[in-house]
């Protein structure tokens, strides 16, 4: 029996085995039409043969859009220069792909006349709030479906049974334990033994890094070039976005640059164990960080650092499209206009490290912060200084005193 009344419906698609099963499940719940909408994010080999699969699985047509550019331009970059960081590690790879993804799930479903979207998020993560609150901001006429919420499906098997029974081509098996995500910026990783957060991640599990222990024992140098804030080359040669991130990914991975184990707090209330890999990324948030040290003034900095909390969370909680945003990115923007130079790193066993740093801008002197002999700096203008700076301090201690 259809549960309501859903003409056509825009399924977030990723070809894997929830969404593949979810399509059949729809056109049985809905009796609706189903077209398929997938973002090409960076997930490389998992968009190969997806066409096929989507209309084997019962789907009308599928879409697919490279919007790899827009989002590195407008959702990593705008991030990163946030210094955005949720719980001190995640920098945030799935997190800020939703919204792009509902973005233009949403464009599709007006161009085809949809009345309803779908996705394939589960009623305990994050995900599920990341498209809802962006189809709420871009269109909240549609119906939203959201068949984890609804279906009597509860197991990995129970997919797997369900794609027999109804002929869904599926490359997973019971064996394929880990939840996964990959797109340009990272891949994380959840489900299997690390449902035990006492346990060590298997190292087969890795796909974008080697283990440090197994990087070249060799370091290798890096310098990044940055242009008002935005990356733009890498070992002086000038790069677009994608193949800039992509290079980055390349060099950090060899050297086993990148990896976190996380324990972290879920928008819904409970934590998760994952494990990320974000080798380009992590590369690029250390230099971006240092071009800044010698570039913002103390009080910018710290402005920066406070809102860098705030923006981490909004981004992981699904707030992308929201006033708020934009008024950080507003404030954040006004900060790169000098962020112009290069930061040399050195990538030895899982460690980015950095060995130096420079920019036409910088508020760095050496004049001033010699420790030889200097003429622009009176030491004797110290004692003053912090007459004043300790007085507060003086006046309590005479106070106890007496």
């Amino acid at each position: 029996m259809p549960r309501g009344d859903v003409k056509k419906v825009v399924l977030a698609y990723s070809g894997g085995l929830d969404t593949s099963v979810i399509v059949p499940w729809l056109r049985e719940n809905y009796g609706c039409e189903v077209v398929c909408y997938c973002a090409d994010l960076g997930q490389a080999e998992e968009l190969d043969g997806l066409e096929a699969k989507a209309l084997a699985s019962g789907a009308s047509k599928l879409v697919v859009d490279d919007l790899r550019e827009e989002f590195v331009r407008d959702y990593i970059i705008p991030t990163m220069q946030a210094g955005a960081i949720y719980e001190r590690k995640y920098l945030l790879g799935t997190s800020f792909a939703r919204p792009i993804i509902a973005k233009h799930q949403v464009r599709v479903a007006e161009q085809e006349g949809a009345d309803a979207v779908a996705h394939g998020a589960t009623g305990k993560g994050n995900d599920q709030v990341r498209f809802e609150l962006t189809y709420f901001a871009l269109n909240p006429t549609l119906k939203i479906i959201a068949p984890w919420r609804e279906w009597t499906i509860r197991s990995r098997q129970d997919a797997l049974d369900y794609a027999a029974e109804y002929n869904v081509p599926v490359t997973a098996t019971a064996e394929k334990i880990y939840s996964r995500d990959r797109n340009l910026w990272h891949l994380s990783h959840e489900g299997g033994v690390l449902e035990d957060p006492w346990n060590e991640p298997e190292e087969d599990m890795h796909q974008l890094s080697v283990a440090p222990e197994n990087a070249p024992d060799e370091p290798e140098y890096v310098v990044v070039a940055f242009e008002a804030g935005v990356p733009v080359a890498v070992n002086g040669e000038q790069l677009g976005l994608v193949p800039l991130l992509e290079t980055l990914n390349t060099l950090g991975g060899k050297h086993g640059v990148g990896r976190i184990d996380l324990v972290e707090n879920r928008l819904v209330g409970m934590k998760s164990h994952g494990v990320y890999e974000t080798p380009g990324g992590t590369i690029l948030y250390l230099a971006h960080r240092e071009l800044e040290s010698i570039v913002l003034d103390k009080e910018t900095l710290r402005a920066k650092d406070r809102i860098a909390i705030d923006y981490a969370d909004l981004v992981y909680n699904g707030r992308w499209f929201t006033p708020l945003r934009e008024h950080y990115d507003s404030f954040v923007h006004s900060t790169q206009g000098n962020l112009t130079g290069e930061v040399r790193l050195k990538l030895y066993k899982g460690n980015a490290i950095v060995v130096g740093r420079r920019s036409p801008f910088s508020l760095y002197r050496e004049d001033l912060a010699t420790f030889g002999p200097d003429a622009v700096y009176n030491q004797k203008d110290a004692e003053s200084f912090i007459k004043l700076y300790g007085l507060g301090i003086k006046v309590q201690s005479l106070l106890k005193k007496g």
